[in-house]
């Protein structure tokens, strides 16, 4: 028997048009706003992601909502591609869901989160380095924070 909260996850997840890693740099270059949900300590302890918007989880809505008085600069309007990540993929499919019931139709999360990009070498390919056979490494650009 499933869990309430996995029928809710699975729900969610029927929505989206979900990314795998290996496709997020292509997203980019295509215009997609990458955003890094994780929290502090998590991106602390697993790394940072270069190019990433940091948007805490709990203000999400507001900062992408391009009809709040907070959101963000990037927040133009309903057609942004919001792509969520977080460190396994579970919490940014709720995240992206949510985005989709505010009416930003675009929003999608990455499959495998944080350790599919590292595990893939997309990391090293947003630092402009080329990929790492164990791309596993710490990523240490400058990151904008939306807390």
């Amino acid at each position: 028997m499933s869990s309430r909260i996995d029928v809710v996850l699975r729900s969610a997840r029927r929505r989206l048009r979900r990314l795998p890693a290996a496709q997020v740099p292509d997203a980019l270059r295509r215009g997609a706003v990458l955003v890094d949900i994780r929290p502090q300590a998590q991106r602390f302890r697993e790394g940072e992601v270069p190019g990433a918007l940091i948007i805490e989880r709990n203000v999400l809505e507001w900062r992408c909502d391009p009809t709040s008085d907070a959101r963000l600069p990037e927040a133009v309007g309903d057609d942004v591609h919001w792509v969520i990540l977080c460190s396994e993929g579970y919490t940014s499919s709720l995240a992206a869901a949510a985005l989709l019931d505010i009416g930003l139709h675009r929003a999608t999360d990455v499959i495998g989160g944080y350790h599919a990009l590292a595990g893939a070498g997309v990391l090293d390919e947003l630092r402009g380095e080329p990929p790492a056979p164990a791309a596993l490494a710490n990523a240490g650009g400058a990151v904008r924070r939306w807390l």
